[in-house]
């Protein structure tokens, strides 16, 4: 597990343009969602004289949900909003499926030319061998992979909207169902339930839309064959894949911790007159380090499935050409 992560992390920071461009597309990605929301803010400041600070308070998320709640009373309105921002949504979801064709090639290149980096001492030499980023190398990767990543990814999507709309349907009928029963209480604890198990399942799809990426781009095939091969891939190496997954797993939940504790010691001097005016630089340099790390993270996860996705299919071949 150690050697599996270790390689996964020299893969990475081998190939760190991959990571830089990631990054720099998960954030073009961000701020076309917040042109619609921001939009609709300002709209329902002037128009129903809501509170802009309240309604650009909170997550992307959190946003959207205020802001369609302020709109309840303006159907029209409501119907453009959330017409805009699936369209937006939509679009940015295409640009980050375009970008992650060109990353996994350039990491599936990276694993085979980078040699048993993990095993062998640690020098500038050992870790060039690994870098394969090569701008037509990406390029080619995205206009090869694009259909079978939009495809793949719209998918996704799809599963996104399904698990959610039963969530929020299991939720609207069961408490409709106890309300006046005096089982409020026991319904609680079964939402909460519930909305944990929504996170597992999605963790759980996140995993497996991975997986599929990886198969794809190796040339397993159609999707029937990649998901086939991605079954036997999990089947065969359960231990070794749920391990990275919960190292990872791990690394991300340690980074969103520290980047709470220092965003909200950041904060505390915003208070401080004159010097609260050095905060703001301060935050940027913050968010664009957090935002570099968990692209490095997820890539040092990605490498780590490759790595043991190729030796299970080395294996596989192997099996069969001697059956």
């Amino acid at each position: 597990m150690k050697r599996l992560l270790k390689r996964g992390a020299l893969l990475a920071a081998a190939n760190w343009p991959a990571v830089v461009i990631q990054f720099v597309a998960q954030m073009t990605f961000q701020v076309l969602l917040a042109v619609p929301i921001l939009g609709a803010a300002i709209l329902v400041a002037v128009l129903l004289g809501a509170d802009l600070a309240n309604l650009v308070r909170g997550t992307m998320r959190e946003m959207f949900a205020t802001i369609a709640e302020a709109l309840v009373s303006e159907p029209v309105a409501l119907v453009a909003f959330v017409a805009a921002f699936t369209i937006v949504l939509l679009g940015g979801s295409v640009l980050m499926f375009l970008v992650k064709g060109g990353t996994v090639t350039v990491m599936l290149a990276a694993n085979d030319g980078a040699g048993p980096i993990e095993s062998d001492p640690l020098a500038f030499a050992t870790v060039r061998q690994a870098a394969q980023f090569t701008v037509e190398r990406f390029v080619s990767g995205c206009s090869i992979l694009f259909p079978r990543y939009l495809v793949l990814g719209l998918g996704l999507m799809a599963v996104y909207g399904i698990s959610g709309g039963a969530y929020l349907a299991f939720i609207v009928y069961g408490f409709r169902t106890v309300e006046g029963q005096g089982l409020i209480l026991g319904w609680t604890f079964i939402a909460a339930l519930s909305a944990i198990l929504l996170v597992l399942w999605v963790t759980a799809v996140n995993l497996i839309y991975l997986l599929m990426q990886i198969a794809t781009a190796s040339g397993e095939g159609g999707f029937r064959d990649a998901f086939g091969a991605v079954v036997r891939f999990v089947r065969a190496e359960f231990m070794e894949v749920g391990g990275v997954f919960l190292v990872v797993l791990a690394m991300v939940v340690a980074a969103m911790l520290a980047s709470a504790l220092a965003w909200s010691g950041v904060g505390l001097i915003a208070f401080v007159p004159f010097v609260g005016l050095a905060v703001f630089p301060l935050q940027i340099a913050a968010l664009l380090l957090r935002g570099l790390v968990f692209e490095y993270i997820g890539l040092t996860a990605m490498g780590a499935y490759i790595t043991l996705y190729q030796r299970h299919v080395a294996r596989f071949r192997t099996d069969m050409t001697i059956l």
